[in-house]
Formats: structure tokens, sequence, C-alpha cells
């Protein structure tokens, strides 16, 4: 292995002078010998030096090139936002060089002469961009655009050095804390295109290293030189904070990062259809008053009991037996609840409340516990006044329904798509009315039952069998309660049910990985704030929220409560189903996960919202497959089940143009207690969002190692072009293999693979 060497030094047969690629930014085809270069700022801690055969360069002067290198970095750094103004009008100059680079490529690839550089990248697909020329040429078709390029980057260098001396102390102290990171840039020669297949591994800090520091300093740079180093100055002066430096054990190349949060927003917003009725929207408010004053008014309708919508508990359908010592008699079973629940409108107790379910529920009265709730109300964090005045105003919402409820709500069943409006208000009693169990047939869900394909409704889970988790759950409920009650607010939510009809066929399919932005820190439900944020689901939509569940799809029904309420329509989802939410307002902040978790503060939701009075923010519940054996989803049967589930979620309605997509906020769906593969779901759910052309912004939960592996991957099967077709074959093979006793890394084989063919080609 050759070591590349200080620009003032050489070697017979390996010399790099000022005027080499290395320097300018300008790849050019290695000559026979040249197989791999190592760039090598400073030795790597603990690493042996004495097995290398050629001749090294003294640790003091690697040492003094990286001081003088992280020197410029912090500079640039600090540089870069007044430099802004200065990219905009170079913008055309830029973009002239590049075309000229392009259509000069071909000819500078023959130059017997130049060692290969490091690779540019394209501004589309962050893959690598030939940046060669022919001098002569290039006097004839840059000799304006040279003298206006080369005055900036002098401009730019006064600058950097009237800094030079503040920056040096704030950077030694930074330099001292960064580890060193080391790799190699391979390349291979094809026999007919002489296209390279690259990977390289840079110092961290080179990640902000531009072209012109790459140079070097010399002053015998040519005029070609300049007018090169020009034009790589303005790409890598408006890419600088999105590069990202790749780890050479899987063979990835350096390349553009995963894109910014801000830049997979889009940048207007498609305006809404007016709010209406039809066969598959269902509107629980009216329209035309809504359009006319924005006022919230119960539609008008009529009550239906039959199994296509939900059975109400103030129908006149609804009847219990009421039994004496003489006889039995059936009695509407609203006139009870009402009469039980208007004694409790002046500050209850516990055991007020648990005596009055109990009365209207005679079949559960020796079976269900609220030792629970008596335990929250004992230990309650505000004074017990404060809690029997949330329980009072509860029940009186609750009683309520008939007047804010007028019309009957359809259930929202497998393989039909059909979505639901109601307001915020109208949310608010129905929950009103689980939290006091009054929903009729709907007390049990075994099998054989008439609502056993539904989650459970009525809140008599969440009051028996006391633990911590249902005490926090209990004080985030009653936040939302006693918020609701006392102000409750103007807006609309709707839930839609979709089913995919679509047959796709995976293998076959020639769209390009999408743009990507992966983080360790933050959550789906804040820092995606303004993107279809994803539920991680079971298949009874909010799980074990009303039990004792208490991970992502529970935590986000519980902030967002209003998502409950799906729980009392929305039918099992099938393979091909999911369920979007928009307008859920988050109503509290809290901390830690399952066992850790704590409400800790009301939440202010200032999300702006759109004409249908709806907060701008959208969940999707998607429910991944629950793998026993984590080895059973090694087979195309269930990665196909997840590609289409996922694709479900993330597609948008074909009148609406792409640009208006707004990003997907995901993480490691399916990894919990579902045992599923965070790096296979994660290259899953990129497939999807491909098919469905939207980016995606995920969000690893604190697993840095993860971070990084996803973004690896995802820059090199951009730097490929793979389309998600292509990859799709690629899981097939390594099923395949898996499922013949062949257990490997999944990205190690995917590198291989694209790799392979790339080499083919």
């Amino acid at each position: 292995m050759e070591s590349i060497q200080d620009s003032s030094s050489s070697k017979e047969g390996n010399e790099v002078s000022a005027e080499s690629p290395e320097e300018v930014g300008q790849p050019t085809p290695p000559t026979s010998e040249e197989k791999m270069v190592t760039f090598s700022t400073e030795e790597q801690p603990g690493a042996d030096t004495s097995a290398s055969s050629s001749p090294m360069v003294s640790q003091e002067e690697l040492r003094q090139e990286n001081k003088r290198l992280r020197l410029e970095i912090q500079k640039l750094r600090e540089q870069i936002k007044s430099h802004l103004l200065e990219l905009k009008g170079l913008k055309q100059i830029v973009t002239n060089a590049e075309r000229a680079d392009k259509g000069r490529g071909e000819v500078s690839a023959n130059k017997s002469d130049g060692a290969l550089g490091p690779p540019l990248f394209s501004s589309h697909t962050g893959g690598p961009m030939v940046n060669e020329e022919d001098p002569g040429k290039m006097e004839e078709e840059s000799e304006a655009h040279e003298a206006e390029s080369a005055m900036a980057l002098q401009n730019e260098a006064v600058m950097e050095d009237r800094e030079g001396e503040d920056m040096a102390k704030r950077h030694h102290q930074h330099a001292n804390s960064s580890s060193q990171m080391f790799a190699c840039l391979t390349y291979d020669q094809g026999n007919t295109d002489q296209r390279n297949v690259n990977t390289a591994c840079q110092v961290q800090d080179r990640e902000s290293e531009s072209p012109r520091q790459r140079r070097g300093s010399s002053n015998s740079e040519s005029r070609e030189s300049q007018t090169v180093s020009a034009g790589a100055e303005r790409e890598w002066e408006e890419k600088k904070e999105s590069t990202v430096v790749l780890g050479s054990g899987r063979g990835a190349p350096a390349m553009k990062e995963c894109a910014g949060i801000s830049e997979m927003k889009p940048k207007h917003r498609m305006s809404l259809r007016p709010l209406c009725y039809s066969h598959s929207q269902t509107v629980l408010i009216d329209v035309n008053a809504f359009k006319a004053k924005k006022e919230l008014k119960p539609q008008e309708g009529r009550d239906h009991w039959h199994g296509a919508f939900v059975k109400m508990p103030c129908s006149e359908h609804s009847m219990y037996t009421k039994k004496s010592m003489i006889m039995s008699d059936s009695v509407r079973r609203w006139e009870s609840i009402k009469k039980k629940l208007s004694r409790l409108s002046k500050e209850p107790s516990v055991t007020d409340v648990e005596e009055a379910i109990k009365k209207y529920n005679p079949a559960y009265k020796d079976e269900w516990s609220f030792d629970a709730l008596h335990e929250f109300y004992k230990n309650s964090p505000k004074d017990k006044r404060d809690c029997s005045r949330t329980l009072g105003k509860i029940a009186e919402l609750a009683v309520s329904l008939p007047d804010v409820c007028r019309m009957a709500i359809p259930l929202l069943r497998q393989g039909h798509n059909h979505s639901i409006t109601l307001s915020q208000k109208q949310i608010a009693c129905l929950l009103a009315n689980a939290f006091y169990c009054t929903f009729p047939n709907r007390n049990t869900t075994k099998q054989h039952s008439e609502y056993s394909n539904y989650p459970d409704i009525n809140f008599s889970r969440l009051f028996g069998q006391y633990s911590e988790r249902k005490h926090q759950k209990l004080q985030t409920l009653f936040h939302y309660f006693r918020t609701v009650t006392e102000a409750c607010p103007r807006g609309l939510v709707t839930f839609e049910r979709r089913n995919l009809t679509e047959q796709i066929s995976w293998q076959h399919c020639n769209d390009t990985i999408s743009k990507l932005h992966v983080q360790s820190d933050g959550t789906i439900e804040t820092e995606g704030e303004g993107m279809l944020q994803v539920d991680f689901a079971c298949n009874l939509v909010g799980g074990g929220v009303l039990g004792n569940g208490l991970v992502q799809e529970e935590i986000r029904f519980l902030i967002n409560p209003e998502l409950i309420v799906a729980r009392l329509f929305t039918e099992k989802l099938g393979d091909r189903d999911c369920l979007r939410i928009t307008g859920a307002q988050r109503y509290s902040c809290y901390t830690g996960y399952s066992d850790s978790y704590r409400w800790t503060a009301p939440y202010i939701d200032n999300t702006e919202r759109d004409e249908w009075m709806r907060l701008r923010t959208e969940i999707v519940a998607i429910d991944a497959l629950k793998f026993q054996n984590p080895s059973e989803q090694f087979n195309m049967g269930s990665v196909t089940r997840e590609l289409n589930k996922a694709y479900c979620g993330f597609y948008e309605d074909c009148g609406i143009h792409p640009d208006y997509y707004t990003p997907i906020a995901t993480g490691n769906w399916g990894c919990g207690a579902f045992h599923g593969d965070p790096r296979l779901k994660a290259l899953i759910q990129i497939m999807a969002a491909s098919k469905a052309k939207r980016g995606i912004v995920y969000f690893t939960c604190k697993d840095r190692a993860l971070e990084k592996e996803i973004r690896e991957m995802h820059c090199f099967l951009t730097k490929q072009r793979v389309t998600v077709g292509r990859l799709y074959g690629v899981l097939t093979l390594y099923c395949q293999k898996y499922s013949q006793g062949e257990r490997q890394s999944l990205y190690d084989f995917v590198y291989k693979k694209i790799m392979e063919t790339a080499s083919k080609h």
C-alpha cells in the first residue's frame, strides 16, 4: 500500500505534485500500478505501521498538516453563512462548469499521466461525477468564468487568514477530542468504459474539507486547475453540510450524506377540496354551517342499530334486563345511564363511580375491579377534590351524547376505503362515554362475540389490577379530560381506513431510492412535526392502551388521546389495510418508555390547522408481523407482506403531485416485542417510501450504531442508483441463502451483491 505524501515531497514513480488530481479534486483513471491509496493525516492510535513497505512521512509532518487542515476546516465552518450570498451569484458559473466537465469527461479519461483523486458528487443522485477536462477546450469555453471564480477563491482565502488566529485555539480544543478514522480508496477499472468502483474512509473532520483545501496552497497551479477547482469549490460550498464519510468495512463509498430534515419538507401545501359528504366519507358535522361560518354544528341524522354502524348507548334499541324479586323487565339502558351519571355531576368519589358503572353493566358487577382507579384517587397528584370535580365533568360530558352526536357512525371495516370526520368535542363526548363504560356489546372480545374483531373501547380494563403503568396512564388521561371539559378545542379530526387494492410487482419496480435523513436522537411526534408520522400499530389499533401496554403506540395514544376513539369503529387491520388519522391534538409531555413512562406536564399544541380546521398532524397506523422466532422474517412472503403494508400507509392519492408530499417520520417499526430485525425493517420502509415517491426521516431510538449503518447503506444504494426492484432481487437471494442455513450479515450481503452487479456492467 502506498501513502499519499505532502505536496512538497515525492518518490520516483509515485510523485504527487501540486497539480495532481488528488489536490485539485480531478479524478483520472489509475495507472496499472496504482491499486489502492490511503488517506492518512495522523497515525491512528494503536496502529502498527511497521509492516508498511513504502516510505512514510514523519509523524511530526503529518501532525502539522493535520493541524493546518483542521484550522482551515473550522474557519470554513464559520464563513459558510457569509458565503451563501456569494454562492447565489456564482450558481450559474457552477452550472456551466459542471456541464463542460461532463462533456469532457470521456476525453480526459484517456489521459496517461494523471493519478486518480477523490471524486466529486452529482447534485442529483449523490453518485460520482466525472470532473475531468481537456486543457485546450477548457481555455476556449471557460476563460470568462475562470477569472471570476479565481477572484472569489482569493477573497475567501484573505477572509480566512484574518480569522485564523481566533479559530486556532477553539479548533485545537475540538481536535484534542476528535477521534481519527482511516480508510482506503479502492479502484476497479473496467475494460472498456473505465468506470470506477471506489470505497473511501477519511479523517473524521475531512467531511467538511473543501476542494481548495485538498488542492493545497501551491502557487504552481495551472489555469486548468484553477478553473476546475473553482467549479468544485462552488459545488462543495453548496453541499458542505450534507457530506458524510462512510466506514470502509462494508465497501461503501464516500458520498453525499442523507438529506437534512428541512430540505425534506415540501415548500408549498396543496389546497384541500371543500369539505363534503360522499359515499366514501362520513362527516358528523353540518357541512353547510361549516362552509358558511366555520360553525361546528352536529349533523342531523338517525340511529342505525345493525352491524355496519356503531351501536350507540343512547339508541332506543339499547336495552338491558332489570330483575326484581317478582319479575324481570326490559329497560332502556340510556335512561339508567343518564340517571346514574347525572348524580355524578357534583364531585363524586371513586366509589360512586364504581357503583354507577356496575349498575348499568350488571353482568360484570362481580367481574370488574376498580382498584387501579381507587389507588389513583388515593395518590392523586392534585387534591382529591380536583380529581372528583374532573370525574363529575366527565359524567356531564357523557350525558350530552344525544345532543353532540346525532347521526349514526359507520364502522371502518376490512377491505373498505372509508373515512369519518368529526369534531374534537364529539370525540371528547364519545371518550367520556368510554370512560364510564356505556357502549353496549363492547365489554367482551371473546371469539364469536359480536365485536370480537374490534378493539375494546370501554375503560373497564384500565380501572382494574393496579400498576404504576396504569397510574401514569390515568394521570395522562385525566389531564386530557380536565383540559377538554374546561375549554374544548374547536377543530375536526379525520379517521381514514385505506385498503391497498393494487397488486404490486416489487421485483419489477423501477423507482430509485428516495431521500432519507436518519438520526439517533429525537422522537417521531416531536422532531417529525409536519410529516406523516408512523404509529407502530397492533392490528387492533391502540394495542394495550387501555390495558398494560406502554410502548410506542400506547404512548402515542395517551399523549394524543383523540386517537383512542378509533377503537370504537375500526375493525382489525388486514394485511393490506392501514388507518390514517389527520388532526389529532397532543395534550401531554412525557419522559421514559414502558415501565419508565411518566407524565410530566401539559403540552401546548401550536400546530397550524388546514382548511378543514384539522391540525396538520398526520399519523398512520400500520401493523407489522409478529414473529415468535426472529428467523421467520427472512422469507420473501413476510418481506412482501411488510412492503405492501408499509406502502399502503405511505402512498398518496393519485390526484396529488409528489412535490406536495410530506416526508415520512418513522423508526424501528415492529422491532420490539414483535422481534423484527431493525436493519431489514429499515430497508423495507425505504423501499416502500421510494415506491410511494416520499422522503423518509428515520429515528433509531438512540441507537447510534444503527443510525450509521442505515445512513451508509442508503448513501451506497443512492450512489449505485439501485432501484427498488433490484434491491428486492437482492433480498430474495439473501432469503434463499438464509433458508439454506447460510447466515450472514444482511447489509454485508447487500453491499457484496450490488457491487458484483456493478462490476459486471
